[in-house]
């Protein structure tokens, strides 16, 4: 994969999804930069990972703070070839009952937190004429789906800011890429209901919720030489739900 002695940015990484990227990242020797907000989740797994990853809390929606983070980043590791927007967060409801607190907290926190940290990396990337920008979506920023207007339109939205910087950067020979995960085995679909889990899984034509590991595995696969001649793409990991 070439992917040894490479830097990433992984944010959201204290669990799930995110986790799963971090580890399966530092198996291919990444040295890996986890973000999130729970110091003692961020500790335990950069000992899980271990091969020199260090854990930086963060509000991925503070612009300084983000600014901040990797400035330290870069002191201390000396670049950042790879940079994973993963950072998202659900307050699902109908539109009709949907506080504006909700609405601007997933926009904040799903949107804004890959321009963030997109913004705070380029220069560098730029400066080494190498980077892999990898966005983290849904399958729902492309189906939508009742009682998620807000999730749905932030990862719509990261899907847009995709293709837009895709087509800005490209020149410098940095790619950007985004996954659509579906419905992945994390704490965020164990909160369904079992007659929503039931309703879901007439949705997927693989007939089964997918792994965390089996979006780590598309990551890796955008970060590496294998996929030099792709950027601007949605991969959809999904079981088939979006065909």
């Amino acid at each position: 994969m070439n992917l040894n002695d490479k830097v990433a940015i992984v944010t959201g990484a204290t669990a799930g999804i995110g986790r799963a990227i971090a580890k399966k990242l530092a198996s291919h020797g990444v040295k890996v930069a986890c973000i999130g907000t729970n110091p003692e989740r961020g500790l335990e797994v950069v000992k899980e990972i271990q091969n020199g990853a260090v854990f930086y809390p963060c509000n991925v929606a503070n612009t300084q703070e983000v600014d901040d983070t990797v400035k330290k980043i870069i002191d201390h590791f000396g670049r950042v070839d790879i940079l994973v927007n993963n950072a998202g967060i659900t307050r699902d409801n109908l539109l009709l009952k949907m506080g504006e607190v909700d609405w601007d907290l997933v926009m904040a926190t799903n949107v804004k937190s890959c321009y963030n940290f997109s913004k705070a990396c380029i220069r560098t990337m730029m400066k080494n004429r190498f980077g892999r920008i990898i966005n983290i979506s849904s399958v729902v920023g492309l189906t939508g789906n009742a009682g998620q207007v807000n999730y749905a339109a932030s990862k719509a939205a990261v899907i847009g800011l995709t293709k837009a910087l895709a087509k800005e950067i490209a020149s410098r020979n940095i790619l950007v890429n985004c996954i659509a995960p579906g419905y992945i085995e994390t704490q965020m679909t164990e909160a369904m209901s079992d007659a929503a889990k039931e309703v879901t899984m007439t949705q997927i034509p693989l007939g089964r919720m997918g792994r965390a590991d089996e979006i780590a595995d598309a990551v890796v696969f955008l970060a590496s030489d294998y996929a030099t001649y792709i950027t601007g793409q949605v991969i959809s990991v999904d079981g088939g739900m979006a065909m």
